[in-house]
C-alpha cells in the first residue's frame, strides 16, 4: 500500500514509524485499513482527534485527496501540530487538511452546527472517548463510520464509550481485531 504513494511520502511514513511509541501512531494496518475505507466509501469530509506528529492525518489526508475531499483534525500540543503541519506540507497534504489547534472537547462543542461529516477517527485522551462520540454524532452523515483506536490496548479507558456506541440504536458497532483494537461504526440513521 505505502508503495503507491510518492517516494517522499514513503520516506515520511517510514520515518514517522520508527517514532510510534513516542507519539502513540496508529499501527500502519490500522492506517491502511482507515486508508482503504475512506477511498472505497468516497467519502470526502473527515475529522480526526488527536493529530500527534502527523502520521495518521497523512493517511486519511492521502485518502480524502484522492476522492477529492478534506479532513479537519485537532491537536492540543502545539509541539506535535508544528511537526504534523510539516509533515503534511512534505507529503503534498496540506491543501486537503485543516488543523485545529486547541483542546478538542471545546473545538468539538462549538463546530458549526452545519459542519456535516461522513468519516470520524478517534486517537486522542481515552478517558474523553464518549465525550467526542457525544460531540461528533450529530455532526456525522446517516452513512458515515465512525472509528476509534486504541479499544483493546485501553479497555477499561474506553469501557464508557464501547458501551454508549453498543447502546445506540443509530449505530452498527463492531470491534476489529487490528492492532490496539479499532472500534468501526457505521450510522445507520
Amino acid at each position: 500500500m505505502i508503495e503507491n504513494f510518492d517516494a517522499v511520502t514513503q520516506n515520511v511514513l517510514l520515518n514517522l514509524e520508527k517514532t510510534q511509541k513516542t507519539f502513540w501512531n496508529i499501527a500502519r494496518p490500522t492506517a491502511e485499513f482507515l486508508y482503504n475505507t475512506i477511498v472505497n466509501e468516497g467519502f470526502v469530509s473527515g475529522i480526526e482527534v488527536g493529530t500527534s506528529n502527523g502520521y495518521s492525518g497523512i493517511w486519511l489526508g492521502k485518502a480524502f485527496k484522492k476522492n477529492g475531499g478534506n479532513l479537519r483534525t485537532i491537536e492540543f500540543y502545539e509541539k506535535r501540530y508544528s511537526v504534523a503541519r510539516e509533515n503534511f506540507e512534505q507529503c503534498g497534504v496540506s491543501d486537503v487538511i485543516t488543523i485545529c489547534p486547541g483542546k478538542a472537547l471545546t473545538i468539538l462543542e462549538y463546530l458549526p452546527e452545519d459542519l456535516m461529516f461522513d468519516f470520524a477517527f478517534v486517537d486522542a485522551n481515552k478517558s474523553e472517548s464518549v465525550d467526542y462520540f457525544r460531540l461528533i454524532n450529530p455532526h456525522l452523515k446517516t452513512g458515515g463510520i465512525y472509528t476509534c483506536d486504541n479499544v483493546l490496548s485501553h479497555k477499561e479507558k474506553v469501557k464508557t464509550y464501547i458501551d454508549a456506541i453498543n447502546s445506540n440504536p443509530d449505530y452498527i458497532h463492531t470491534v476489529l481485531d487490528l492492532p490496539a483494537g479499532l472500534s468501526y461504526a457505521r450510522k445507520i440513521r
